[in-house]
C-alpha cells in the first residue's frame, strides 16, 4: 500500500548523505575504530533507533530531509545554545551576531556584564540589534582539578564484604569508619575505595536482590542495607517491648553473620535488609528530640525534590512492585496527578525511606570524619556507577532525560566478540544540555557529599556511550557523543567544590585523546599491572618508570582474578569450571602462565623479587615494590591480596554460575577474614611495611 518494503538495514551500514548529516548533528557516530586502523561502519538500524530516542524521525529518505531542514532551521534562529561552558579565566565570547548585548546572572543573584567570571552555574542573557532575546545556562568551570595532596597508598575493599563481629551479615558504615580509623592511624593509609554504595532495585516477590553494586536504582542515595542499627542515636531509647523485638532480630542478625563466617554461606543482602528493616521500623518509633528533629528537616530542604522523587518511588515499590512501567498508569509519571495523591495516601513510607536517606548520610559522615580525624590525606573514594537500573526510581524520575528504548554496553572486541549490554538507560546528551546539566551536577553533589575522591566508572562515557537498540543485539548499536567539554567541566567544578580527587575507570578501548583531555583535567587514570603494556608492538610489561605519574595504580580490581589466585593460575580453572574459556584448558593455562612469567622476570630484573618466584607471599609483596617503584601519585593494594583470598568479588560474564558480589574476604585457605582478625594479620603487616617502604615513610617497629 506503501510502496515496496526498504530492506533491512540492520545487514548494512549508513546509506545517503541527508541521514549522514543527520546523525552528526545529534552526536550519532556512523563510524567508530574497534582497534587502532580498524573502523567499522555502524548498522544503519542503530543509528535510526539512537535518533528516535533522541526525538528524531529518521524512519525514510522523506523524514530524514524534514529533520534535517527542521535541525537546519532551530540552528538558523537560534541566538544563543542551550547552554554555555567557559573555563575560569576565559573570555566570554559567544557566537552571536554583532551589536548583541550580554549580560550574566550569577548564580548569587547579582549581574556581571564583563569577566572575570566567578566559578559557578550561571545565566546568559542576549538581546539583538534586531530585537531576538535569548537566555541560556552559563557554567564557569574549573581549568583543572588538584590531584591528592601527597604520593600515598590506600585500600581498595567492596564494603558488603568486610564482616566485623559487630555487622549483620555484611560489611557496613559502622565497619567503614573503623576500617578508616585504623588504616590511616595506625597504617599511614591515605584513602579507601569502596564498592558504589547506590541503593539498589529491591527484589520482586520470591527473587533475590540485583547484588550488583554497578545496577542501582539510584545513584543519589546510599542503600539503608548498609546502616548500623544500633548506632542510630535514637536505638538507646526503644521502650521496653521493642527492644526485646530488636534484641530478638539481633540474636537472628547475629546467626547470619556466623552462617558466613563459619558456616561458609553467602553473604546474603536480603536476608540482613529483612532483619534491619523491621529493627528500623521500630526505632522509627522513638521520636526524635528537638535539636535532631531539625536537623532531619534541613535534609530535607536541602535535598528537596529529588529526595522526594525517592522516597516516593520506594513507598510505591513496596505496594506495586519495583518495576514502574507495570504500575497503575497514573503513577507511571512523577508529576502527575494521580502520583501526587498516592504521595499523600503512603506519606508515612515516604517519610520513612526520606529518614533512612538521613540516617545513612549520617553514618556516612561518620565515616569520611574518621578517615580524616585519623590523618588520610584523600579519606574515602566513592565509586559512581555508569548508569541506573531502568526499573528504579532514577529512571522513574528522571524519564526527560533518559534516552527512551536503549541501553549501555560495548561493541564486539577481541574480549567480548558479540559485544555487551548491559541494561542500563543512557543520559540524553541534548536533554542534559537543555537543562543546563542540572541532573548531572545534581548526581555528582549527590555522591561527593561525604567523599573525600570519586572514582568514575567507565569515564569515557564522558564522551561518548555505545547505544543497544531494545531487543537487538550489541553488535547493532552506536556511539554517541556527549559534549565532553561540558561533562568534564560539571565534574571539575563539583569535584572542586567537594574538595574531592577524581579517578576515572580508563580500562579497556579509549578512544584516540580521551586519556590525554582527562589528564589535562586533572583527572587521574586507572592503571592496573597486568594491562601496562609496552605500545611499540613487542606487549612486553611496562618498565616502571614509563608509567604515567596521574593515575591509581593497582594490581588487580574487583572483576579481576586475586593477585594470588593470578600467579598459582587457579582463576584459570575457575574460569574453566565456568564455561567462559574460548581455547582448550591447555592452551589457556600455557599462555597464562607465559604471561605471569614475563612479569616475574621484570620483577627479578628491577630486584624486587628476593624472596623468589616460588613464594607466594613474597611475589604478592614484588608486585607491590613494582607499582612503588612507578611515578603514580595513588598506590591501591586490594584488601583481599594482602590476606591471600584467591576468590575473585565478581567474574563478568557470569550470573547465577558464580557467587558475584556475595563473597566475604578470606584467606588463601578460603576462611573469612574479620575486620577484628584482619587488624592483627602479620601477612598485611609485612605487605603495608613493604608498601611503606616504597613511599620512602618510616616502618614502625611490631
Amino acid at each position: 500500500m506503501g510502496g515496496p518494503e526498504r530492506p533491512d538495514p540492520a545487514s548494512g551500514p549508513v546509506a545517503g548523505d541527508a541521514l549522514r548529516r543527520l546523525a552528526a548533528a545529534h552526536g550519532v557516530q556512523i563510524r567508530y575504530e574497534t582497534t587502532p586502523g580498524t573502523v567499522v561502519d555502524a548498522p544503519e538500524a542503530g543509528v535510526v533507533a539512537a535518533l528516535r530516542a533522541l526525538g528524531v524521525d529518521a524512519s525514510g529518505p522523506d523524514a530524514v530531509a524534514r529533520a534535517l531542514a527542521r535541525h537546519e532551521e532551530l540552528l538558523a534562529a537560534r541566538l544563543l545554545p542551550p547552554c554555555v561552558v567557559l573555563r575560569e579565566g576565559a573570555p566570554l565570547k559567544p557566537d552571536v551576531p554583532e551589536g548583541t548585548a550580554l549580560t550574566v546572572e550569577l548564580e548569587d543573584g547579582t549581574t556581571a556584564t564583563r569577566g572575570p567570571l566567578p566559578l559557578g552555574y550561571h545565566r546568559l542573557r542576549a538581546r539583538a540589534a534586531d530585537g531576538r532575546e535569548a537566555d541560556a545556562a552559563l557554567i564557569v568551570v574549573p581549568e583543572r582539578l588538584p590531584g591528592p595532596p601527597r604520593r600515598g597508598f590506600g585500600f581498595m575493599v567492596q564494603l558488603y564484604s568486610l564482616l566485623s563481629e559487630r555487622s549483620w551479615g555484611m560489611g557496613d558504615l559502622g565497619d567503614l569508619a573503623e576500617l578508616a580509623a585504623w588504616a590511616g592511624r595506625t597504617l599511614g593509609a591515605d584513602f579507601l575505595t569502596v564498592n558504589p554504595l547506590h541503593t539498589a532495585v529491591p527484589a520482586r516477590e520470591g527473587a533475590a536482590t540485583d547484588p550488583s553494586p554497578y545496577r542501582p536504582s539510584t545513584r543519589r542515595f546510599p542503600d539503608p542495607v548498609y546502616l548500623r542499627v544500633r548506632d542510630v542515636p535514637e536505638y538507646a531509647y526503644l521502650p521496653a517491648a521493642a527492644r526485646a523485638r530488636v534484641d530478638r532480630l539481633l540474636e537472628r542478625a547475629g546467626e547470619l553473620r556466623r552462617a558466613v563466617l563459619e558456616d561458609d554461606a553467602l553473604i546474603d543482602r536480603d536476608a540482613v535488609w529483612r532483619l534491619k528493616h523491621e529493627a528500623l521500623r521500630a526505632v522509627r518509633e522513638v521520636p526524635l528530640p528537638p535539636g535532631r528533629r531539625a536537623a532531619y528537616c534541613d535534609f530535607l530542604a536541602e535535598r528537596g525534590r529529588e529526595l522526594e522523587d525517592h522516597a516516593t518511588w520506594s513507598a510505591l515499590a513496596e505496594l506495586h512492585g519495583p518495576d514502574w512501567r507495570s504500575w497503575p498508569e497514573d503513577l507511571r509519571d512523577p508529576r502527575s496527578a494521580g502520583t501526587e495523591r498516592a504521595r499523600a495516601e503512603v506519606l508515612d513510607r515516604v517519610d520513612f525511606h526520606s529518614w533512612l536517606a538521613w540516617l545513612t548520610d549520617e553514618q556516612l559522615t561518620r565515616a569520611a570524619r574518621a578517615a580524616e580525624d585519623a590523618g588520610m590525606a584523600v579519606g574515602v573514594v566513592h565509586d559512581l556507577a555508569v548508569g541506573v537500573h531502568p526499573d528504579g526510581s532514577d529512571a522513574w524520575a528522571g524519564q526527560d532525560v533518559l534516552a527512551p528504548g536503549m541501553s549501555i554496553g560495548a561493541p564486539p572486541d577481541a574480549f567480548n566478540p558479540l559485544g555487551q549490554d548491559w541494561a542500563l538507560p543512557p543520559w540524553r546528551p541534548d536533554a542534559l544540555a537543555a537543562a543546563g546539566y542540572a541532573p548531572y551536577r545534581e548526581l555528582l553533589r549527590s555522591v561527593l557529599r561525604r567523599a573525600g575522591g570519586l572514582r568514575v566508572d567507565h569515564v569515557m562515557g564522558l564522551f561518548r556511550l555505545w547505544w543497544v537498540p531494545a531487543g537487538r543485539p550489541p553488535s547493532e548499536g552506536v556511539y554517541v557523543r556527549y559534549d565532553a567539554e561540558a561533562m568534564l567541566g560539571v565534574l571539575a567544578l563539583e569535584a572542586h567544590r567537594a574538595g574531592a580527587v577524581v579517578i576515572g575507570e580508563d580500562l579497556g578501548t579509549v578512544a584516540p585523546g580521551v586519556r590525554e583531555r582527562l589528564a589535562e583535567r586533572g583527572v587521574l587514570g586507572t592503571s592496573v599491572l597486568w594491562f601496562e603494556r609496552a605500545g611499540d608492538g613487542s606487549g612486553a610489561p611496562l618498565a616502571p618508570e614509563r608509567w604515567r605519574a596521574d593515575c591509581l595504580a593497582t594490581v588487580t580490581t574487583h572483576d579481576l582474578p586475586s593477585t594470588a589466585s593470578r600467579l598459582t593460575g587457579d582463576h584459570v580453572g575457575l574460569r574453566h569450571r565456568l564455561g567462559l574459556l574460548t581455547r582448550p584448558l591447555e592452551q589457556e593455562r600455557a599462555a597464562d602462565a607465559a604471561d605471569v612469567t614475563e612479569w616475574l622476570e621484570l620483577l627479578r630484573a628491577e630486584g624486587l623479587l628476593p624472596e623468589g618466584p616460588d613464594d607466594e607471599e613474597g611475589a604478592i609483596k614484588a608486585v607491590h615494590r613494582f607499582l612503588l617503584r612507578t611515578p603514580a601519585r595513588m598506590v591501591g593494594v586490594w584488601l583481599p591480596d594482602a590476606v591471600g583470598d584467591r576468590r575473585p568479588q565478581n567474574v563478568p560474564g557470569t550470573s547465577d554460575a558464580y557467587p558475584n558480589w556475595r563473597l566475604p574476604v578470606a584467606d588463601g585457605r578460603g576462611h573469612p577474614v574479620t575486620l577484628e582478625r584482619l587488624v592483627s594479620c602479620e601477612r598485611l603487616y609485612a605487605l603495608v611495611d613493604e608498601v611503606r617502604r616504597g613511599l620512602g615513610r618510616p616502618v614502625p617497629d611490631r
